[in-house]
């Protein structure tokens, strides 16, 4: 198996692909081509087989870009726009865990320490949200 995750862009598509599978939508806001801690991130954990093997157990895996210079669809630019209104994103990145219905469950960023760190407190968001 690959270490890359299957990351969609589309909003919808990952809350019925949630709602299906019976997993939580790990919504990525980032700034994929001018972010620093958004590429360590991705780096360092994302791009991990540590991460792969999590995600497919717990996560539908959307990102939200907000490059610099790469040029997005307008439709996915209009959503994407949308979403960090409606989560009051402040900073990138910020990884919001929402449900099958899009409410969010918990947030997080950039954590020191690669997968193993980043891993034990995404689960522990989403052992809260399971209550």
């Amino acid at each position: 198996m690959s270490p890359e995750s299957t990351w969609t862009d589309d909003y919808k598509a990952a809350l019925a692909e949630a709602e299906k599978s019976k997993r939580f939508v790990l919504a990525d806001f980032t700034g994929s081509d001018w972010c620093g801690w958004c590429v360590r991130l991705k780096a360092e954990v994302f791009d991990t087989p540590e991460f792969a093997a999590w995600a497919a157990k717990n996560a539908v895996l959307l990102e939200l870009d907000f490059p610099a210079g790469k040029q997005l669809k307008p439709e996915t630019k209009a959503q994407n726009e949308k979403l960090a209104a409606a989560h009051r994103i402040e900073g990138y990145p910020t990884i919001v865990f929402m449900n099958s219905k899009g409410e969010p469950v918990g947030k997080m960023g950039y954590e020191r320490g690669g997968p193993a760190i980043w891993l034990k407190r995404a689960d522990e968001i989403l052992a809260r949200a399971k209550r």
